[in-house]
């Protein structure tokens, strides 16, 4: 397993931008899919993005595609997300996820991150 520490979730306004750090501490790394996940109070965990260390299979859920951005810093073992044009319904708890095969469901997760709060005030 890896272990993942997540940081920079927060309070933002509609319309305002975050960003999320996920810092991972093994050595090989690289061969992890890296993925965020969010679950809001009531709902189920849901896929919202995922990369390789390599920048290839870069994926959006539909619901972030155009707003929200994944890059990877192989160099600090960093995957980040870049959050921007953000919604009330953004609010949730984020969470950073490695897999060892092409990450979309939960079920392809690994090692899950404590996980970082975002707020979304209308």
């Amino acid at each position: 397993q890896v272990q993942l520490i997540e940081s920079g979730g927060g309070l933002v306004q509609a319309g305002g931008s975050l960003r999320l750090s996920c810092v991972t501490s093994r050595r090989t790394f690289s061969t992890y899919v890296m993925a965020w996940f969010r679950q809001a109070p009531g709902k189920e965990r849901e896929f919202v993005s995922r990369t390789t260390w390599s920048g290839c299979n870069t994926y959006y859920a539909d619901s972030v595609k155009g707003r929200f951005t994944i890059s990877s810093d192989n160099a600090k073992k960093t995957v980040h997300l870049q959050m921007n044009s953000m919604k009330p319904e953004d609010t949730a708890v984020y969470y950073c996820a490695a897999g060892l095969r092409l990450v979309t469901n939960p079920e392809d997760v690994d090692s899950w991150g404590q996980g970082t709060q975002v707020t979304v005030s209308s």
